[in-house]
């Protein structure tokens, strides 16, 4: 069996930058985007419960930092359809030795790349280009009640954005900002 993906570890354990092979020939390509089985050879695991789709209109808005909480929390695979985004996670995991620390990458249609974002993750992105679209894969339904959200432009954090950042929703702006002593998300 040929390949469909290769995986590259980030800094942040768990999280991992995955490329899709694409087969081409004159007609376009075609492109896997998920594969159980060979995600499962790589140790990359989680069910699909969920699937969201996305499309931001302007380049330099951020959606984020969002996540869920425990038991609720959610594991996810992001992949660009169209356009250009900066793609970033929080660790949120209590006692990892990578605790609130980000990881940016920039995913798009052209590069053929996605974030998988393990659970005890925070999520968001800005657009580098306008009409970005996304396509979620997660593990776990979303529930409102256990929703939760980081500031994209907490201090603590201090998320390098590569643009000014021109639009975020009301909801992302109300985000708090880390309580003092936050201990991070116990999976």
């Amino acid at each position: 069996m040929n390949a469909r993906f290769t995986f590259q570890p980030t800094p942040l354990a768990g999280l991992t930058m995955i490329e899709r092979k694409p087969i081409s020939d004159e007609r376009g390509y075609l492109e896997r985007l998920l594969c159980a089985d060979e995600f499962a050879a790589k140790g990359v695991q989680f069910p699909v419960l969920q699937a969201n789709r996305t499309m931001t209109r302007h380049k330099g808005t951020v959606r984020g930092m969002h996540f869920q909480f425990p038991p609720y929390a959610e594991t996810k695979l992001v992949s660009c359809l169209a356009g250009r985004v900066f793609d970033v996670a929080i660790d949120l995991r209590q006692a990892s030795p990578t605790f609130l620390q980000w990881h940016g990458v920039e995913l798009s249609a052209d590069n053929h790349k996605s974030l998988f974002i393990p659970a005890g993750f925070a999520h968001g992105l800005q657009t580098l280009e306008d009409d970005c679209e996304l396509l979620y894969f997660h593990s776990a339904a979303y529930v409102a009640e256990a929703e939760g959200g980081i500031h994209p432009q907490e201090p603590k954090i201090g998320i390098a954005w590569p643009l000014p950042v021109i639009e975020m929703s009301p909801r992302d702006c109300s985000h708090p900002a880390l309580e003092i002593g936050f201990q991070g998300l116990a999976l």
